[in-house]
């Protein structure tokens, strides 16, 4: 395997843990959620990170996180949906491993994250929001190695398209 790190980037709701978590255990390596990650470090969520400090502090603390797991090797990493809005974060998985993008339709992604209270960008009118964030971040995810649609694909479909491209 020539890559260090498969690092996994995409919207909230596209799949990215699940599909994270199959793919180290299929390749036995480490699995790292960033938000995880960063919880653990903070002692606290990322919803009250987000509403104690603000998104542009949270946004510092996923960057140094990012850099951070990214010095590790044999992992495959999920990053929080956002990552990729900052340019450090999107050359540092670029440098650090092979990034794979996960799209899905709004309404697939929509039925995904309705119920979750832990989503601190999806409050309120979540269809509405999820309409305005994917419409900001419609080419975020563009500069991934590989771009995957989770709409309909199974985890284990996904994880063999992204092994296949791999080796």
């Amino acid at each position: 395997m020539k890559h260090k790190n498969i690092i996994i980037v995409g919207f909230m709701g596209t799949g990215k843990t699940a599909v994270g978590k199959a793919m180290a255990e299929r390749l036995g390596w480490r699995f790292v959620d960033t938000d995880h990650y960063i919880e653990s470090k903070q002692g606290t969520t990322i919803s009250d990170m987000f509403r104690d400090l603000g998104e542009p502090a949270f946004r510092n603390m996923e960057g140094e996180a990012i850099a951070a797991v990214l010095e590790g090797s044999r992992q495959v990493v999920a990053t929080g949906g956002g990552a990729v809005l900052a340019e450090h974060n999107r050359v540092c998985m670029q440098q650090e491993g092979y990034v794979v993008a996960l799209k899905a339709a709004p309404e697939v992604i929509i039925n995904r994250v309705k119920q979750d209270e832990k989503r601190p960008l999806v409050q309120g009118d979540v269809k509405e929001r999820v309409y305005s964030l994917l419409e900001a971040r419609k080419h975020a995810y563009d500069f991934a190695d590989l771009i995957i649609d989770s709409s309909t694909a199974s985890v284990e479909e996904i994880v063999e398209q992204v092994i296949d491209a791999i080796q």
